[in-house]
């Protein structure tokens, strides 16, 4: 592997804030739960790609609704390597419990679509009677 191509793979704290619109803190906090784990190059954190794909991961994971802690269990499950069934279960679960979540948040998101709906639908027939 040329140098050039191993530069590409690695990126500052800055880098990977700007890139993610994330505070320079955010990502500190991160690293703090052990959740991605950068090298140093004196005073200079350096990440790595699978810091850099961590980090997407962890970003995802909150999106879904995940908790940091819910994010540690499944990066200690995977990086585990040999999971035993026991916790591929314990994965499962848990994934299955944020499916279920998610299903009632959209039931939810659904229903409120509805009124809302309702309720532009009657503003809208209040505003003919102006007309």
């Amino acid at each position: 592997m040329r140098d050039a191509d191993r530069q590409e793979d690695i990126y500052t704290i800055s880098q990977l804030a700007e890139e993610f619109s994330l505070t320079l803190r955010s990502i500190r906090f991160y690293e703090d739960k052990g959740l991605i784990t950068p090298t140093r190059k004196g005073n200079t954190r350096v990440y790595s790609r699978h810091d850099r794909a961590r980090l997407i991961l962890i970003l995802r994971g909150k999106r879904l609704g995940f908790s940091l802690q819910e994010i540690q269990e499944l990066f200690q499950l995977y990086d585990s390597g040999a999971q035993t069934p026991s916790q591929a279960h314990h994965m499962l679960n848990t994934i299955q419990s944020r499916q279920q979540q998610l299903r009632q948040q959209q039931a939810d998101i659904n229903r409120l679509m509805m009124e809302l709906n309702a309720a532009e639908r009657t503003c809208y027939q209040h505003l003919k009677k102006f007309d």
